[in-house]
């Protein structure tokens, strides 16, 4: 879902793309291939009565609820691709976590396969950022940004800045980003138990007798304890199997020193003695808590920081706003709650859903359509300014986010009215 953007409406979970490549591929998406494989006896046994679009966030909120959150709803109605979208531009890098096209003097990335961790020698702090648009991705292979900071900088005050117009560009405002963030990290743990040199090729560039399976990983088992996704190691709360105000609680309660993972990722862990944090692994076990330089942007950059502080002593408020972020988040590119399937579909109307009035009145029979039409002819209106007002209103629509189109008639309404392709010509005037 965290592939949506609202620049031209491309991504998000609306079609299943991550079945496909490039997403099945990306450094960001390391190990969802077991995941979804896991998956598969839900999907055979269900066949056709649901998509894998509708399967793959439906898990997600059944994790959600299995450890005691309440969401917000889910809705069916995704219908699957099935095959590679080759309409999203997904930006001009053609090494992964490479970021020199969409930024000015970016980093050039890791001309190799199986690539987990940028590259060590870049410099967030050296090029602009200002993002490519519609890119809402901080480097190729990103679903959102580098976790250790910009280009691996480990700088929670710039990391900010990438956090914001990341998030923005897939729709999102601070506190909905703010919640995103920390709800999300209220959960389970990042994986760095060694370095990503362990790590072998992703799915598309594995060889044939890996059956669709990549990144695999020489890491002593190679599994559990010695897992490696995105080279970080990192659990955030106390109970990572249960929702809580943890996540809160530790950012304001310690202070952090910079230090690596045993992958050497930039991360920080808590100036403190105090073993909190239980080991994934083995019960007897306790850490020092950890956090991302990009968690640590949520307590020092000066607006989220006071959204922090709001949702740490309200959890409630917390709870509520996540539920909402993450329904929004996975609904983004679903279009009008017309095409919204299931017993779960919320029934409260929102914002974003672009939401047209119900009708109020009679609808138009043959007698009225035919009034209508001799009143519109009867007007001295050309046929060309008829039909370019009707193209301006329905040519708005986009396939993506199902947003736009002539329903709702947006086109007298700000902004579509005041567009310069609107005002130049006669639809005004019509």
């Amino acid at each position: 879902a965290g592939t949506y953007r609202i620049g031209d409406g491309r991504g998000g979970a609306g079609q299943g793309q991550q079945r496909f490549a490039p997403l099945n591929s990306w450094p960001d998406n390391v190990s969802l291939d077991k995941a979804r494989r896991l998956l598969w006896p839900i999907k055979q046994k269900y066949g056709n009565k649901i998509s894998w679009a509708d399967l793959i966030v439906l898990t997600g909120n059944v994790a959600l609820e299995s450890m005691g959150f309440k969401t917000f709803g889910f809705a069916g109605g995704r219908e699957d691709v099935w095959e590679a979208s080759e309409d999203i531009y997904w930006g001009s890098e053609t090494t992964w976590l490479g970021n020199d096209e969409r930024y000015s003097q970016g980093s050039e990335g890791v001309a190799a396969h199986g690539v987990l961790v940028s590259d060590e020698d870049a410099d967030g702090g050296k090029h602009s950022r200002d993002l490519e648009k519609p890119l809402a991705a901080a480097h190729m292979g990103l679903i959102y940004v580098n976790p250790e900071g910009p280009d691996g900088n480990p700088d929670p005050i710039a990391a900010a800045k990438d956090i914001r117009d990341t998030f923005g560009r897939m729709a999102m405002n601070d506190e909905e980003t703010v919640a995103l963030i920390a709800g999300g990290h209220t959960f389970g743990k990042t994986h760095g138990a060694a370095s990503s040199d362990h790590v072998g090729k992703e799915p598309e560039a594995a060889g044939l007798e890996s059956q669709g399976f990549g990144w695999n990983n020489s890491f002593n088992s190679g599994k559990g304890p010695d897992t490696i996704t995105s080279g970080l190691e990192v659990t955030w709360t106390t109970t990572p199997t249960q929702w809580s105000n943890n996540f809160f609680e530790n950012l304001f309660a310690f202070e952090w020193e910079l230090t690596k993972s045993p992958g050497g990722a930039h991360q920080w862990v808590a100036k403190t003695d105090q073993e909190i944090i239980p080991d994934a692994f083995d019960s007897s076990k306790k850490h020092k808590p950890t956090m991302l330089t990009t968690d640590l942007s949520l307590r020092f950059d000066p607006a989220y920081e006071k959204i922090s502080r709001h949702f740490l002593e309200n959890p409630d408020a917390f709870a509520d706003a996540f539920a909402r972020a993450w329904f929004k988040l996975t609904h983004r590119d679903m279009g009008p709650v017309a095409r919204y399937l299931g017993p779960e579909a919320p029934k409260e109307e929102l914002i974003w859903q672009d939401p047209v009035p119900a009708v109020n009145h009679p609808l138009v029979d043959e007698n009225d359509i035919a009034a209508l039409k001799s009143k519109i002819l009867s007007t001295g209106l050309t046929v060309s300014a008829l039909v370019t007002t009707a193209w301006a209103s329905a040519s708005t629509f986009r396939g993506g986010d199902k947003r736009g189109g002539a329903n709702g008639a947006r086109i007298r309404l700000a902004p579509q009215r005041y567009w310069k392709s609107n005002t130049a010509g006669s639809v005004d005037k019509v």
